[in-house]
């Protein structure tokens, strides 16, 4: 078996390989909804990365977000915007019809690139929250 970190979130624990940015609810959604072959279109991924840049700002300027993890969001999605981490992003387009689990493994992905360029682990959650 691979090298893996044990990932959580409110279902409990779940393994996820090593070398992979994403967390536990990208994982469940690679279990249980690997349904055909179509994976999400790649310009979602710069859509979201853009998406999730301008919130940041957002909530920079206004106060809910201090500069360190303002810094270091832009940077993970100026990453993804830059064509970076594409791998990354392997969900299918049929998980579910709401988009949830896309939108989470966009947050795991900024989360766990952010803990990388802070230097803490993969997983923490710290500085940045996947939620």
């Amino acid at each position: 078996m691979p090298d893996v970190r044990k990932e959580t979130d409110s279902l409990g624990e779940v393994d996820v390989a090593a070398d992979k940015l994403w967390g536990a609810q990208t994982q469940r959604s690679l279990e249980h909804f690997s349904i055909g072959h179509d994976l999400m279109p790649r310009e979602m991924i710069g859509a979201f990365a853009t998406l999730k840049k301008g919130a940041a700002n957002a909530n920079l300027a206004g106060k809910r977000l201090d500069d360190k993890r303002h810094a270091l969001i832009v940077r993970v999605c100026d990453e993804i915007l830059a064509g970076q981490h594409q791998d990354m992003f392997a969900l299918h387009v049929w998980m579910t019809g709401s988009g949830t689990q896309f939108n989470m493994n966009v947050n795991e992905v900024i989360s766990n690139r952010c803990c990388q360029l802070a230097g803490t682990s993969v997983g923490s959650k710290t500085p940045v929250h996947p939620r």
